[in-house]
This record gives structure tokens, sequence and C-alpha cells, in this order.
């Protein structure tokens, strides 16, 4: 999830108390004259993206002098969390490793990608999140689809579908505009007759085509059951396979109930963007301004 960059003090007010008293929030107190503040930036998107279910804000302590005066911040950078509006921690300084041991700490229940929330694996795992932000959508393709009930809805959250046209098959290729770690993939059925049970996926090949899927060596296949539905649909992958991946391929072989096409309400995957910052080196600032 992108850091939010507020616009006004009540924006910033009404960020803070967004979520309820569950949910986190982190303030990054920054300055374009920080190098401290500077060098931790990338951290903190990095960050951003790895803790979907925790809100990331940047506040600009020269834009914003009211606001930082308010908080009482004296140095920058400062972080100060939040839940319910009500601040439950601060860090001064640019230290990775304490940023994220303290977001952690505080993070609380993980959301899963329909909005609801888990302590386990069973939602989205901690330390990775709903990446559909950094598909790259222009480029998504699908193969037997019907014209109607296409993979751009199976990519957003509404009672929308995707469905095969001529047989149950679908080939679908997914690429991302970043690097990521995939770790699992969630599947909302529209209904359980129709759902995928055979998928084999295929990691960082362009294109595929239906007279390909048994030439073509798969990374895993995996075949599905009921009991995998009712857990909530959530797929962990083979983790040490997926560990670099600019783009997917999905072969849906078959639906459980043997109907004549395959249905899909929601299709998200669940992973993080490779981390590229040298945190070794950032540990060692630790200095505020």
């Amino acid at each position: 999830m992108p850091v939010k960059t507020i616009t006004s003090q009540s924006d910033y007010q009404s960020i803070l108390s967004d979520g309820g008293a569950t949910k986190l929030v982190v303030v990054d107190f920054t300055a374009a004259w920080c190098g401290p503040c500077q060098t931790i930036k990338p951290v903190f998107e990095k960050l951003s993206n790895q803790y979907r279910h925790v809100t990331f804000v940047k506040v600009d302590v020269d834009e914003f002098q009211e606001v930082a005066a308010v908080a009482g911040v004296t140095a920058m950078p400062t972080f100060q969390f939040f839940k319910a509006s009500k601040k439950i921690a601060e860090m001064k300084g640019a230290n990775p490793t304490q940023l994220e041991a303290l977001i952690k700490q505080h993070q609380g229940p993980v959301e899963d990608a329909e909005g609801g929330s888990s302590s386990s694996s069973a939602g989205l795992v901690a330390g990775h999140g709903d990446v559909t932000e950094i598909i790259t959508l222009n480029q998504v393709d699908c193969l037997n689809q019907q014209t109607a009930n296409h993979i751009r809805n199976a990519l957003k959250a509404d009672e929308t579908f995707l469905e095969s046209d001529v047989d149950e098959q679908l080939i679908v290729s997914v690429p991302f505009n970043q690097a990521i770690k995939l770790h699992s993939i969630k599947i909302v059925p529209k209904d359980i007759a129709h759902a995928p049970k055979t998928i084999k996926l295929y990691v960082n090949k362009l294109t595929l085509g239906f007279d390909e899927t048994d030439s073509v060596e798969e990374t895993q296949t995996i075949v599905l059951s009921e009991k995998e539905y009712e857990a909530n649909g959530v797929i962990p992958l083979r983790f040490v396979k997926f560990q670099n991946v600019t783009s997917v391929i999905l072969f849906i072989e078959d639906n459980l109930g043997e109907e004549e096409t395959t249905q899909i309400k929601q299709l998200i995957f669940i992973g993080s963007p490779l981390d590229s910052t040298d945190m070794s080196a950032l540990k060692k600032v630790e200095h505020d301004h």
C-alpha cells in the first residue's frame, strides 16, 4: 500500500482515527533537508508494501509545522505509532531494524483480502500482503474467457466474476510491474461446483497456449478440494520456487463439479516486493538531525 501524504491537519486527524482500535497507523515525521530521513525513506516505503494491513503516513514538518508541533516532534526523523488516534509508541532516528520491530509488535491482527482478520496464515501472512496493486493490469491476459465475464472481474472485490467460455479450461497470464516474492494465491469461488480444481503454475513465462500445457514443465501443480475452499481458499505455494517473480501464468485444467465452465469471483496474489534495500548498511544510520 503506498505511503499516504497528508493534505491538511484535518486530513491527518482523519487518517489517525481510520480503522478503529485495531488498525495501526505509523507516521514518519520527515524533512527534505534531513539526510537520515532520506536514507530511511525507501525502507519506510518497502515496509508499507510488506505490511499492507498497516497505514503508513508521511508528514513533512516544514509544510505542516502545526501538526509536528502538536505531535511534540523535535528531531527528524521521528516515527510515531497510533491506534484510534492514541499514540502507543515513538521512535527517533533512522533505525530500520527497530522500526520494523515496532511495526511487528503493534501491528495487531492481519487482515485478509476480504476485510476480515486473522492471526495466522489463514489470512494474509505477516510480512506479505495482497499485491494486486503492483499487477500491470493493461497486460493481464486470459485465454478462453467470456467477453462479459472477463479476467479483470476476478482482480477486484465485487459481485462480478471470471468465467471460461467453450469449456472448463482457462489460461490466466499476470505480469507484475516489479519483481515479487509470491507466497500464496487465494481463490474466491462463485460457487463450489464451478471452482477450479487442478491448476498448473508457470513462473516468468510470458505466454502459454493450450497446446503447450503438456510439453512445458510447470513450476507447481495444485489440486484443490472443497476442503481448501472451506478453509478460505488460500493456497500456499512452494515458496522457494517463487522468490523472484515478474509474471505468473495459471493453467486451470478443470473444476470441482465437472461443470461445462469454470468461474472465479476473485483471484488474489499474496506476496511482497523484493527487498532491494541494503538493510545492513542502513542499520548504522541512527542519528537524529
